[in-house]
């Protein structure tokens, strides 16, 4: 395993240690975003998977209410959206689990060469929360973690480890 992997299965196994404190084995989840590495995760500790398939979620709700999901799941997805308050507004399911990447004072937001790979909203914890209740979630528990590049050196890769990177949270819908 390579040191980005190494990295990456750190944060898969928080972020399943979070799902499996909420939600119950045989649980249908919908996972916004292309099928991943973290899908498979879920579906080999005996969860039910579909994920949408990378049509522009800013317009193009259809899938997210179609597979009868009891959970969404929002791993690092709204930060690539235009417009989160949109599809927030749009789920149907009663619970759902989002992890954001936070908004760091010392790093910029991330902007890839590809459309679809840039971060057109790094949050603050309270931003996500507001936006959550504005569009009718209830937060019921979050985390907080710091992730650093252990092979990196420099200033910013030794603010990683005392400065979380990732929230988690999990919320349910606001009954009426």
């Amino acid at each position: 395993m390579n040191k980005y992997e190494s990295y990456r299965q750190k944060r898969y196994k928080k972020t399943l240690h979070f799902l499996e404190k909420h939600v119950p084995k045989g649980t249908k989840i919908l996972d916004l975003g292309t099928r991943n590495p973290f899908s498979e995760i879920m579906e080999q500790n005996d969860y039910t998977v579909y994920n949408t398939e990378g049509e522009d979620l800013d317009v193009d709700f259809k899938k997210i209410n179609q597979k009868d999901a009891e959970l969404v799941t929002a791993f690092e997805i709204f930060e690539h959206l235009f417009a989160p308050f949109n599809i927030l507004q749009e789920i149907k399911a009663d619970k759902m689990i989002v992890s954001i990447p936070l908004k760091l004072w010392f790093a910029e937001a991330y902007w890839g060469k590809d459309d679809w790979d840039k971060h057109y909203h790094e949050f603050e914890p309270k931003q996500l929360d507001f936006l959550l209740k504005r569009t009718g979630w209830k937060i019921i528990d979050s985390e907080k973690w710091t992730s650093s590049n252990p092979w990196k050196i420099g200033v910013r890769p030794i603010l990683r480890h005392f400065y979380p990177r990732y929230y988690i949270v999990y919320c349910e819908k606001i009954k009426d």
